[in-house]
Formats: C-alpha cells, sequence, structure tokens
C-alpha cells in the first residue's frame, strides 16, 4: 500500500499497526492472509476477489466493478481488520516478549524494507546477456556428455526420460534396488537421489550440473534483464517479512535469497549487481553467526572461551574432538570438525555425518560422542531444548520470538524433522532477529546523520548498502560497530566488511 501511495507522490505515514504482522509474530506457522485470519480468529466467511472479480479470462478489473459493490468490498475488509487489530492487540499485551518483537522488531522493519524496495539495485543487463550466452553454451556441451554417457540423444531437461535412462535403459539402483516410482507413474530424480548417485554415475553428475547452469539462466541471467524498471534501471525485489517461521527474510520477484554462490558461475551472476556512477557497494555480514549463537545459547564454558579468543572454531573445535593442540590440527581434521559443527545444529545423525564425510557410522558417532563430551553444555542445551518443544510445542529465540513446531507430536520421521527444527530454529531465529535489529539500527544511523548512502539488500546474514564514494570511509568504519552492538551474547558478534564496484567484488 505504502508502494501505491509513493507512485503518486504521497508518504503515507501514521500507522500504528499492521494486522498481518501482528498476526505473523503470535502464529508465524499459520496463514496470514485476511480471508484466513477472519476464519480462524472471528469464525467469519469473508469473501475473497474472486466473488467480486470473478477468475479465469472472465476476471475483472476493480475499474469494472460499481462503486457500491467495491465500497460494500472494501469496508467489509476494515471492518474485519479493525476486529482482528483489536484481538491481536490484547493477545500481544499478555505476552510482552511477543510485543517487544512486534513493536521493536517488525514494526520498525516494515519502514527500512519499503525504503529498501524504493532504492532497488542497479543491474549490469550487458553483462548478465553474455553470462546468458556462455552458460546456454555449458549446458549444450552438458547435453552431449550426457548423449555420450547415456548412449542416445533424450531430453535431459525431462525428469521422466532421465528416470528412464537411468533406471530402465542403465539399471542405475539406489541403496541396492531400483527406485520405487512416485504417485505420478515416474522416477524421482530430485536433486537428494542424484546427489547420492553422482559420485559413482557419470549421468547424474551430469544432470545435476546442467540442472544447476540452466536454472541460473531461466532464474536470473535471462530473468533479470527483464525486471529492471525502465525508469532508474534498477530491479526492485520485494521483501517478504511474513513467511518464513523462524523470523527469516525472503524476497520475490525477483528471489534474491538463492544466488548460489558455492559454484562459479552463481558467484559471477552477483558481479552484475553494480554501483551507480560515483558510489561503491558495501557489503557486511556476521562471521559464523549461527555457531555463535549456539555457544550463546548452550552457555558451553569451551566454545564460548574459543570465541572471546577470536579462535578459528573449526580448528578448536578439531583439537578437542582428536585430543590435538591446535598447531597439530591437520586440514582434514578441521574439515571433519567443520562438518560436524554445522552438521550437529541442523540435528544431523550418526548416519547423516557418515554419508557426508564418507565413513563409516561407527566411526561417526565416535565423532559426535567426543565432541559432546568436549562440549557438554551442547549437549545438555539439545536435551533440554528438545524436551521444551515437547512440552510446550513452541521454541524461542534469544529475543522471545516464539517459534512453533506443529509436527513435534507427530510420530516417525516427522517428529523427527520438528526435533531437529527445535535445534535448529532458536539459532536462525536469533540471526534472523539479529540482522533485522542492524538494519533497523543502520537505517536510522543512516537518518540521523543526513548520509546519501543506502541501504539496498538484505541476503541471509548479510547487509548490502549503495554508498557515494565520499562517504565509503565513513560507512566502511562505523556499519560493522553497528551491526556488532546491536545486542550482547555471551560471545562477541563480529561483521566483516567489504567494498567494491559490484556486489561479488564486496563480498
Amino acid at each position: 500500500m505504502k508502494h501505491v501511495f509513493a507512485n503518486v507522490g504521497i508518504n503515507l505515514a501514521g500507522v500504528s499497526d499492521d494486522v498481518m504482522l501482528e498476526s505473523y509474530v503470535l502464529e508465524a506457522h499459520r496463514p496470514h492472509t485476511i480471508e484466513k485470519l477472519a476464519a480462524n480468529w472471528l469464525k467469519y466467511e469473508l469473501r475473497g476477489e474472486e466473488d467480486l472479480l470473478g477468475k479465469g479470462a472472465k476476471k475483472l478489473s476493480f475499474s469494472k466493478i460499481s462503486v457500491e459493490n467495491a465500497a460494500d468490498f472494501a469496508s467489509e475488509r476494515v471492518f474485519i481488520v479493525s476486529c482482528l487489530n483489536r484481538l491481536f492487540k490484547k493477545a500481544l499485551s499478555d505476552d510482552a516478549k511477543l510485543e517487544k518483537i512486534y513493536r521493536d522488531i517488525e514494526m520498525p522493519l516494515s519502514d527500512v524494507l519499503f525504503k529498501m524496495e524504493q532504492n532497488g539495485v542497479l543491474i549490469d543487463t550487458k553483462l548478465l546477456d553474455q553470462q546468458t550466452v556462455q552458460l546456454n553454451a555449458q549446458a549444450q556441451k552438458l547435453e552431449e556428455k550426457a548423449f555420450e554417457a547415456a548412449g542416445e540423444k533424450f531430453k535431459l531437461s525431462s525428469p521422466k526420460q532421465l528416470g528412464e535412462i537411468l533406471f530402465d535403459k542403465m539399471g542405475v539402483v539406489l541403496d541396492g534396488a531400483k527406485p520405487k516410482k512416485t504417485v505420478s507413474g515416474n522416477y524421482s530424480t530430485s536433486e537428494e537421489v542424484l546427489s547420492e548417485l553422482a559420485e559413482n554415475y557419470p549421468l547424474a553428475k551430469i544432470a545435476l550440473e546442467y540442472r544447476t547452469i540452466t536454472k541460473l539462466v531461466t532464474t536470473y541471467t535471462e530473468k533479470l534483464p527483464k525486471m529492471v524498471d525502465p525508469k532508474d534501471g534498477r530491479v526492485h525485489t520485494t521483501f517478504e517479512q511474513a513467511v518464513a517461521v523462524t523470523g527469516r527474510l525472503s524476497s520475490t520477484n525477483p528471489n534474491l535469497q538463492n544466488i548460489p554462490i558455492r559454484t562459479e558461475e552463481g558467484r559471477k551472476v552477483r558481479e552484475a549487481f553494480i554501483a551507480a556512477p560515483g558510489c561503491k557497494l558495501i557489503s557486511a555480514d556476521y562471521s559464523q553467526i549461527e555457531l555463535r549463537i549456539m555457544a550463546h545459547l548452550s552457555a558451553d564454558k569451551r566454545l564460548v572461551e574459543a570465541f572471546k579468543n577470536n579462535e578459528d572454531i573449526h580448528r578448536a573445535t578439531a583439537a578437542e574432538v582428536f585430543g590435538k593442540e591446535k598447531d597439530k590440527v591437520t586440514p582434514n581434521d578441521r574439515r571433519i570438525a567443520k562438518v560436524i559443527n554445522f552438521g550437529l545444529m541442523y540435528g544431523m545423525s550418526p548416519f547423516g555425518l557418515a554419508k557426508n564425510l564418507g565413513i563409516g557410522r561407527d566411526e561417526a558417532k565416535n565423532y559426535i560422542n567426543k565432541f559432546f563430551a568436549r562440549f557438554p553444555g551442547v549437549h545438555e542445551y539439545m536435551d533440554s531444548t528438545r524436551a521444551l518443544a515437547d512440552r510446550q510445542g513452541y521454541v524461542e529465540t534469544t529475543f522471545g520470538r516464539r517459534l512453533w513446531l506443529p509436527e513435534i507430536h507427530a510420530g516417525g520421521a516427522r517428529r523427527a524433522a520438528a526435533e531437529r527444527a527445535a535445534i535448529n530454529a532458536p539459532m536462525q531465529g536469533t540471526a534472523a532477529d539479529l540482522i533485522k535489529l542492524s538494519m533497523i539500527a543502520v537505517q536510522k544511523w543512516i537518518e540521523e546523520k543526513g548520509l546519501k548512502s543506502k541501504l539496498i539488500l538484505q541476503i541471509h546474514d548479510e547487509l548490502i548498502m549503495e554508498v557515494p564514494e565520499d562517504e565509503v570511509d565513513l560507512v566502511k568504519e562505523n556499519l560493522p560497530k553497528i551491526m556488532d552492538s546491536v545486542t550482547e551474547l555471551h560471545v562477541p558478534l563480529i561483521a566483516e566488511v567489504g567494498v567494491g564496484d559490484n556486489w561479488e567484488a564486496a563480498h
């Protein structure tokens, strides 16, 4: 709504509440459309747009609806919003922590996101066009390699045809047997299935690479130039504030949160996000934020001390697990420790760790046991968190955001997944709260100093600013200080800063 008014030169001010954000803070795991809220909270069936405008080819625009019908439709919604707001305000006032999340984080953040969406980011369309040509050439070469591996031509982009080639013609087996077909009657060729096969079957590896390349083309290099606003040459993404149950932000049209950064091709896409003339891009992201939050939540003495002493946390973990002096830790020791550190945050089992490291399950279990023996606070935190989730149906972030786990009392795999989420959600959710607090603090600093610098993007734990060259030194010095000081944990927060002419160079 703010964008609608802004487009005609009106600044919408005086907004005191947002029913969608109230609902999100109270019940992040449930839908937040006004129709669903009316049904869930008021037991009222609210007419949808389809009831007024129709659907499909016969759908009308609002300009074709009589003023009386449009007024009835709008006034009913205004009344429902008013009723919901009264309910939600009461529910939030009954929980001081949730009200603080709403008042101090989500509401101020909505203004910051509006400004960021208005700012947009400058795109080098010529570079993206060049990348499209290069990526399409790579995809064609991969197709030829796939035909050679299969012994015939087929449509590599077709999961059905790929499955038939792999499992019927080539006789590939998964866990010692031909996989069962899905409800659609086709073999699954999901990323998980292909990743498992890739080590032993070249065609599976080729198919994975092909999908990565073609997705970059269709989602970014080919699509982004079409999304540039001709008025300013910039792309204006929409930040979704009330979607992820952990509190994380997402973005749509385009989705900039999922640009792959582990491949050279993915990183090249970020080179097309450029600074305006006379400006630089500055990127700042929290270093090892979820591991730091694990140390804070668990209050494990060894883990906390390692971060306080600014140690290489993976090397420190390896030294503890393998019983070595830190200077005796090998690169392979550190690699194993890194997998253990991140794996435990996501509730990785001995089976998962064994598969990830390519070792036996007993060896993996031994690594995990050694980790918990050296970091008992982490083990106690995980046990108590699972028990808490089972008892109350949710867990919380450091700031009190409530993270609901609807399947915690389910059986089998669903419960196991909910228990893993119970461990990870407080870390992801706390990281989300931290970056939101940083965005609010940075925007406030920009306005107080009267700077021309702009916040333009937020990607996971990273903030990206477009900064005039005469403000670069000031922003580079103060941005990490602001981010590091938004709250106090048992361990220090560290934001690392980079400067460049494009996003990749600044990261």
